[in-house]
């Protein structure tokens, strides 16, 4: 008889198994990195909203597609997945048609930060009426929230 085959009967099989705890003190960092990094995210578009006093409007059809006119004349979308992504006016154009053809019911808001021109804020409503789109809000911010 071989002295493999002895070896194997006697309890001397090789161990195949693998070793997590290296995997484990990564994960671990890992956590600790993101758990102190995103707070420190920046998130959204600074916009500096006109203050008004005004009662909010009640809305129950889901989450509203905003459209942000930033100070420096800017367009950020905010729906789903397009969160605060920054288009131009065609393509602005092109995303608010096909959101909207999707769910006519769908609420749109246009937030203008409050240096920006006026002429860009209606031009943002002009463009929204020509795909179809009838309603418009308008955002502001009340004088105590800020």
């Amino acid at each position: 008889m071989s002295r493999l085959s002895r070896n194997r009967r006697a309890g001397n099989q090789v161990m195949a198994q693998i070793n997590v705890v290296p995997y484990i003190d990564v994960m671990l960092v890992l956590l600790i990195i993101f758990m102190i990094t995103t707070p420190l995210l920046e998130t959204g578009v600074e916009v500096d909203l006109p203050q008004t006093v005004a009662e909010p409007v009640e809305y129950k059809g889901g989450a509203p597609l905003v459209v942000t006119v930033a100070r420096d004349g800017g367009y950020f979308i905010d729906y789903d997945e397009y969160s605060r992504e920054s288009v131009d006016g065609q393509r602005l154009l092109a995303l608010v048609a096909a959101i909207y053809k999707r769910n006519a019911k769908l609420q749109v808001l246009v937030r203008g930060d409050r240096a920006t021109e006026y002429g860009r804020v209606v031009e943002v409503m002009v463009m929204l009426q020509s795909v179809g789109i009838a309603k418009v809000g308008l955002l502001t911010e009340s004088p105590e929230e800020s």
